[in-house]
């Protein structure tokens, strides 16, 4: 069913194997160990298979035990031996030690559990929304899961107090935004699930429902309570940043280069935005759907002419196996909770014979951005969510038969992907039937280019969140609402914004240098079906293995 995946990977590893046994035995070691402690985020990349009965640990024991085996880890890499190896075992070491340095990241440098309210908010509701919208039925195990991380739930905000000495005063103003009303949130979802699920949600079930919502307005009132005397600096300065873009992002450029790419693109984007609107100033402009069900319907016709379009131009394999990316209705549980985590099931590594869903608003013209985009034209967010963008790299990813290369994330590679087949399908055509749609890619163009703008100086220090919102709403321009929610997130989240347009840049710069070092032997069809089974990989990584050029590796590689 899989044969296009696995002949591609085949013919990959006869040119790039793997042969280091200790690597790939310490790297099994380690992400089983991160399936369990590995934070939720507000992410949407990261979809992980946790176990039955899992829910977050984070009481001080369990963070000293973190900080232990961060050290242990690192250490059993340091003391592989190199001897043999070949490139895509340096390719995979530099992931491996990517991954465990992102432990290090989240714990000592962001200092995440100790200096991030909403951190705990990820925690809390996350973990529950993370289980709300999987979008296969109920189960009596996925019922009994979500109950085990519901009753988690005081503990896990009672260890936030102890664990928070040094809070960061912006991220407590974050997480009271986030958790107002969440009370009632937690309360409406149980309300439905025991409306439609009686017999896993019952009576019983309301006790832990309370106490978590008791939980939620005391951790409220004890960040306020305490706001005053939280710590104001949230940037970690440029060491850190310098750090986090060497050993956990792959990404081997400075902030200053990151500024000069992103200005260059912004300058594009403006550009052809421009133009695209003089050609179409005369041209009605596109509708809302004017029912859900018209925009579902139209979602499936889109995504199976990308597919078609895809194969027809011989630009990327489409492999039959790989299921479909749908929309749906919010359900009357999901909706009370839809703040707390991405609304798209991008299935995961163990459901992968599931399609992907994404839940969807009523279309209204007064939509949030993106919503309002996919509301006019469901194709934008199909390419760049869906087919050929995440849903479809993460499941041929999550076949790849590399367990590191299966496992690791770094979203820089996956959101460049993502942004990249957007001009892609452009450039293909697939817009010239719906002008304006055009310029919704555009918008997209603009906005991508401006976070990385808001990334480094956010922080470096010299925007803060509030500016940075401001300057998303005038510039890109977008919603005052979603921009200063992006802006909070990006604080929080250093290096996050950065991806969509670095992963972008990175990626056009290896097909042109592929282009050019392979001549007529370069195939973008070949480099595409890679990119995709290979797409968890940073693209400096992907470019040296693909070509051989050492230039950006020199960079990266720990001493």
């Amino acid at each position: 069913m899989k044969l296009i995946l696995i002949s591609a990977f085949l013919f990959l590893i006869n040119i790039f194997p793997q042969s280091n046994p200790s690597l790939q035995k310490l790297s099994k070691e380690f992400f089983k160990w991160r399936t369990i402690t590995q934070p939720v985020t507000g992410d949407d990349i990261p979809r992980i298979d946790r176990p039955d009965g899992w829910a977050p640990d984070y009481s001080p024991e369990a963070l000293k035990h973190y900080e232990e085996k961060y050290l242990e880890f690192s250490k059993k890499l340091r003391k592989i031996s190199r001897k043999g190896w070949t490139r895509a075992d340096s390719v995979d070491y530099l992931l491996l030690h990517s991954a465990i340095e992102r432990v290090n990241w989240e714990l000592n440098v962001l200092k995440l559990p100790y200096s991030h309210p909403e951190f705990y908010v990820f925690q809390t509701l996350g973990t529950i929304h993370d289980l709300l919208v999987v979008g296969s039925p109920m189960t009596k195990k996925r019922a009994d899961n979500i109950i085990v991380r519901l009753k988690k739930i005081p503990g896990t905000l009672k260890n936030a107090k102890d664990n928070l000495k040094d809070p960061v005063r912006a991220f407590a103003d974050i997480a009271i935004g986030m958790l107002t009303g969440s009370a009632e949130d937690i309360e409406k979802s149980f309300s439905f699930l025991k409306k439609d699920y009686p017999i896993y949600f019952n009576e019983k079930t309301d006790k832990n429902v309370r106490y978590a919502a008791q939980a939620l307005n005391n951790y409220i009132d004890w960040l306020k309570n305490h706001r005053n005397r939280m710590n104001k600096n949230y940037s970690i300065g440029r060491k850190n940043y310098e750090y986090f873009l060497k050993n956990i992002a792959l990404v081997p450029y400075s902030p200053e280069e990151l500024l000069l790419m992103s200005n260059t693109e912004w300058n594009r984007a403006v550009t052809f935005d421009t133009i695209e609107k003089l050609k179409n100033k005369n041209l009605p402009p596109l509708k809302i759907f004017s029912s859900i069900d018209k925009q579902i319907h139209q979602n499936k016709i889109d995504e199976e002419a990308i597919r078609n379009l895809l194969v027809e131009k011989n630009v990327m394999s489409v492999p039959a196996w790989i299921k479909h990316y749908t929309n749906r209705p919010f359900p009357d549980y999901l909706l009370p909770m839809s703040g707390y985590g991405e609304n798209d099931d991008f299935t995961s590594p163990a459901r992968l014979d599931e399609d992907c869903v994404r839940y969807i608003p009523n279309p209204s013209d007064d939509q949030s951005y993106f919503s309002r985009a996919t509301a006019q034209d469901p194709r934008p967010i199909i390419i760049h969510e869906g087919v050929p963008g995440h849903y479809f790299q993460l499941a041929q990813s999550w076949e790849n038969p590399d367990p590191v290369r299966r496992h690791y994330f770094d979203s820089n590679s996956n959101e460049g992907i993502g942004f990249y087949v957007e001009e892609l399908m452009l450039q293909l055509g697939l817009f010239d039937n719906s002008p304006h749609s055009k310029e919704i890619i555009y918008s997209f163009m603009r906005l991508r280019a401006l976070r990385v703008n808001v990334d480094v100086n956010l922080t470096l220090g010299n925007y803060s969140i509030e500016q940075a919102g401001n300057y998303l709403a005038s510039t890109v321009p977008m919603d005052k609402e979603s921009a200063v929610h992006e802006a909070g997130f990006f604080a929080s989240t250093p290096g996050q914004a950065i991806t969509y347009q670095i992963g972008k840049t990175q990626i056009l710069k290896l097909i042109s240098d592929a282009k050019i070092y392979m001549g007529d032997k370069f195939n973008l069809k070949n480099y595409h079906d890679y990119m995709m089974v290979n797409g968890n990989v940073p693209v400096a990584l992907q470019r040296w293995e693909y070509l051989g050029l050492k230039d950006e590796i020199k960079k990266l590689w720990p001493k």
